[in-house]
């Protein structure tokens, strides 16, 4: 085929891919509503990324350097636009962060021309990803990420590796100014950034881990307070979800995006984790905080929130739904912790299989009935039926007045 009608049959499949129409499901479960097709995939970076565009370099346009997948994005309102930081890897590996925007939220995503350039630490990164964007209350957009290096206590071991927690903070999502690593004790990952200031100080959900997959000791979802986030260091931490034995998050827990306030209290989105005969399997699931006390759980739905299906189940990493990025429209107020009403929408953008990016509709108002109403887990089977039971019965007594 001749370059030029190749890059033009290129340019056509790719164009098509990005302005393909999202279609929601039409039942669904009453609590979110799914879109059909992924948000965004390794086949949604741009084709400049991609190919040498000069036939006298790349006389047969191959693709020069390959991506691999786009999913486990944070997520903001950005003006008129919905914006997600996806991690995007490539083929070798290595992942990187860069911005998509949306005019509707559900497709029609496009990235940005370049990725984003992130300053690094003193001591250099091997891989960065899994972004939590937070817009604070001091007036700063901030990013929280996993930052991986290798355990060079393990010089043999090829696979030892470290997580610990980048801090980088930007006004316009173009330029980032990287804060030292958050210090602390133990290994860390999933480290989120409360949107508003307690008792004067930056509060983080984190989430304590012994290794670098093993949480070990590590208890659960923890939260602690930090004097300065130019030099944010956990000196105390208490755990405040914790894991349990035979739940959706008995071999660890973390926390999503940052909480969204709401009259009822802040709505929080989180994973758990437990193993299973094919692996681990990560699914998503909620609850709630009081305002008053964000450390204090008031409602907690037993069970999961969502779970791959279909086609998610399958990828680089099996059974796996994952989430650090959601969108809730409305409220008032210039940062993070904005009010927000029962009807506003939020989108949950949720990534399958660590190889691409989804979303799900839902609102504010469905988001606490869900969290409020839901039976919590009883953690014995016993308990369990009782909860249906009850259900039952009281779907007996109204149907039978009907």
């Amino acid at each position: 085929m001749d370059f030029q009608e190749k890059v033009k049959q290129v340019r056509a499949q790719h164009e098509a891919l990005l302005t393909q129409t999202n279609i929601p499901e039409t039942l669904g479960n009453g609590i979110y509503t799914r879109y059909a097709n992924p948000v965004l995939t390794g086949e949604h970076t741009p084709l400049e990324w991609r190919y040498d565009f000069n036939p006298g370099t790349n006389p047969h346009f191959m693709q020069r350097i390959m991506m691999n997948a786009a999913f486990n994005a944070g997520a903001i309102r950005w003006g008129e636009k919905y914006v997600v930081v996806a991690r995007v890897e490539g083929a070798d590996r290595k992942s990187f962060f860069a911005v998509a925007e949306s005019p509707n939220g559900v497709d029609n995503f496009r990235f940005w021309d370049e990725p984003i350039t992130m300053p690094e630490d003193e001591i250099p990164g091997t891989n960065i990803y899994d972004m939590r964007l937070t817009k604070h209350e001091d007036g700063w957009i901030y990013g929280l990420f996993c930052v991986e290096r290798h355990d060079d206590t393990k010089p043999g071991d090829l696979s030892a590796a470290t997580a610990t927690c980048g801090i980088a903070r930007t006004k316009d999502l173009k330029e980032w100014q990287r804060l030292p690593d958050l210090k602390t004790r133990c290994q860390q990952r999933n480290v989120v950034l409360h949107p508003e200031f307690v008792n004067g100080k930056y509060a983080l959900y984190t989430r304590p881990q012994d290794g670098f997959i093993d949480a070990g000791s590590g208890g659960g979802i923890g939260w602690a307070l930090v004097d300065d986030i130019c030099h944010a260091e956990v000196k105390e931490e208490v755990i405040i979800n914790s894991r349990r034995y035979h739940t959706i998050m008995e071999v660890k827990n973390g926390e999503g995006p940052h909480p969204i306030k709401t009259p009822q209290g802040w709505l929080h989105l989180a994973h758990g984790v437990r193993g299973c005969a094919s692996g681990l399997r990560y699914v998503l699931y909620m609850y709630m905080t009081s305002l008053e006390d964000p450390t204090r759980v008031i409602a907690q739905p037993g069970g999961y929130l969502l779970v791959p299906q279909g086609d998610e189940y399958i990828g680089d990493v099996m059974n796996v739904a994952f989430s650090n990025g959601w969108i809730a429209e409305g409220g008032e107020g210039t940062h993070g912790g904005a009010m927000h009403a029962p009807e506003d929408r939020v989108f949950l953008y949720y990534a399958s299989s660590d190889t691409r990016l989804h979303v799900a509709t839902s609102t504010i108002a469905q988001l606490v009935d869900y969290c409020m109403n839901t039976p919590e887990d009883g953690y014995t089977t016993g308990a369990s039926v009782e909860n249906i039971k009850a259900l039952i019965q009281r779907n007996r007594e109204y149907l039978g007045k009907k």
